[in-house]
């Protein structure tokens, strides 16, 4: 088909947004018709830890439906995740190679999985874990009553960050394919991962504790183990013999 141009590029870019912005917006109608399910699933850990007779509160007259039109667009966001996976790799495409190009599916499948499962683990280890952090300054004289809005902020930012973090896997599947990172490597540098992993753990976490901190950072120390695997099952067999001469 040959090269694309610049402008090619940031048309075949404005498609893709158009496509996925049209299915964020089927999926953000569809979770509205659920928005109290979805919220009373989002508020669980939060309620769990309120002191007795406590409860969430909010000061502002629309800060509440706000919020529910903010749930329905995370909402939407996560069941339109697959068909945004698929645009996203549609505008990659062009670039790959056609040996390459075959992995379309296994990009939309594998990156949803991490997705959604940074999100599960977000929900009921992550955020619980930092509410129980928050609530335990609770006492006589002072009370736990936090605001529904600086609540569900926090836990979309985790969201976001874990889902992106447990895409660690699918990245390094895709770039042992194209042979562009080995096993070895990977191996080889833990070490560095591991201090930008607790990096990493300290700006995502609002508090800088090192319980708080080894809550995000064990997972991905998890994720870099699991992906070192995945490079060393899935690396091109002449990549692999190419490492032992050089052994």
């Amino acid at each position: 088909m040959g090269a694309m141009s610049f402008l090619e590029h940031l048309d075949e870019l404005r498609k893709r947004i158009v496509n996925s912005a049209i299915a964020v917006g089927i999926g953000v109608i569809a979770a509205f018709a659920f928005h109290q399910r979805v919220y009373d699933f989002v508020f669980e850990p939060t309620r769990r830890v309120l002191p007795d007779g406590t409860r969430l509160m909010y000061t502002e007259p629309g800060e509440a439906f706000s919020l529910h039109i903010q749930i329905a667009l995370i909402a939407g966001v996560v069941v339109a995740a697959p068909f945004i996976m698929y645009q996203v790799w549609r505008f990659i495409a062009p670039g790959l190679y056609a040996n390459e190009k075959k992995f379309a599916v296994p990009f939309v499948l594998f990156s949803t999985i991490g997705f959604i499962l940074g999100a599960l683990f977000n929900h009921y280890v992550a955020f619980p874990f930092m509410m129980t952090f928050f609530a335990s300054f609770n006492a006589e004289d002072l009370v736990f009553m936090p605001k529904i809005g600086p609540v569900f902020s926090l836990y979309a930012k985790f969201l976001i960050a874990l889902g992106l973090i447990f895409q660690m896997p699918t990245v390094v599947f895709f770039l042992a394919k194209m042979k562009l990172v080995t096993a070895r490597f990977l191996a080889k540098n833990f070490k560095y991962a591991v201090l930008i992993i607790f990096i990493l753990a300290a700006v995502i976490t609002p508090s800088g504790d090192p319980g708080t901190q080894a809550v995000f950072a064990a997972p991905m120390i998890g994720l870099y183990l699991i992906s070192i695997v995945i490079a060393w099952i899935v690396g091109p067999k002449r990549l692999k013999a190419s490492d032992q001469k050089n052994d």
